[in-house]
């Protein structure tokens, strides 16, 4: 049997007609796909001219942006401006602080989040409404409201200046929006798979791990990376929060020296481009996590 007999039998046992060469060619696109596209790229290209001017700016020595100002290309590269931001702020552990926090608050998030939207979406507990409401009313306080009640706290229980400080405070904040997400989720799962796992004798604990959480994985892995660069992102609470230099994060460590005005046009450039390049690179890697997050929920 050949494979395009095969093909057909196949399609027709399935209820759908075979369809030969002819009609299974490629649809052309008309010119408004193609005007789509032009725009697209054109809307890129204007995004990326900001980072360009940074990178130019980077490898520039101070002479060279003094004469030929930020928009010339560099006469020639220089790393020097790279290499002197690195070592005086010691950016190799500024960037390991802000990945251990935020890796942390990920993780640590989205299974607060999930562990929280099983009682509210599947659980049905009482004042389930009032919980969410609470969590929506959280989700629009502003940092500058909670700054000196979190400072007060952590001073009294010992954490002040301790990246685990920081940990838990983001860790409840992010759990306030994922639970809220999910809790959403979990109040339209579908009710015949719960039925049957608990009809072949599983338990609350092994439905959760085993029935909810497989099938919402795509969720959660889009909150993760999203939680994860919230907190890469920010500035406030880890500015009061960590206050010696061994502790602070990439974004306070931009801001500590920016305010004290120690840094030149190009180590200034220098210094955005290495705090923007971790970020590039997680959303690079994780794209297609949120691109099957994103869509996982499209088609049935």
């Amino acid at each position: 049997m050949t494979e395009r007999s095969a093909g057909t039998i196949a399609a027709r046992a399935g209820g759908v007609p075979a369809l030969g060469r002819r009609g299974g060619g490629k649809r052309r696109r008309g010119p408004s796909a193609y005007a789509t596209l032009v725009a697209l790229v054109a809307l890129a290209a204007v995004m990326l001219i900001p980072f360009a001017v940074v990178l130019l700016n980077a490898v520039k020595t101070p002479e060279d942006y003094s004469a030929n100002g930020p928009l010339a290309p560099p006469e020639r590269v220089s790393l020097d401006a790279i290499t002197g931001f690195w070592e005086r702020v010691g950016f190799g552990q500024v960037l390991l602080n802000s990945a251990l926090i935020s890796g942390s608050v990920a993780v640590l998030a989205v299974l607060l989040s999930v562990l929280n939207a099983y009682a509210l979406g599947i659980g049905r507990i009482k004042g389930r409404m009032w919980v969410l409401a609470v969590l929506l009313l959280a989700n629009t306080l502003p940092q500058e409201s909670l700054v000196y009640p979190l400072y007060y706290l952590a001073k009294q229980v010992g954490l002040y200046d301790t990246r685990l400080s920081v940990i838990i405070v983001f860790t409840v904040i992010q759990s306030a929006f994922g639970t809220y997400l999910l809790s959403s989720v979990l109040g339209a799962f579908p009710r015949p798979l719960l039925e049957a796992a608990r009809i072949d004798g599983a338990g609350r604990w092994r439905v959760l791990w085993q029935v909810v959480v497989p099938v919402v994985r795509p969720t959660l892995a889009v909150l993760a990376v999203f939680f994860f660069v919230w907190t890469w992102n920010e500035f406030l609470i880890p500015l009061v929060f960590l206050v010696s230099n061994d502790n602070q994060t990439v974004s306070v460590a931009l801001g500590v020296l920016q305010g004290q005005r120690l840094m030149d046009a190009t180590m200034s450039s220098a210094a955005s481009l290495l705090g923007l390049l971790p970020t590039v690179a997680f959303f690079l890697i994780f794209q297609r996590t949120l691109s099957r997050g994103l869509t996982a929920g499209a088609v049935k």
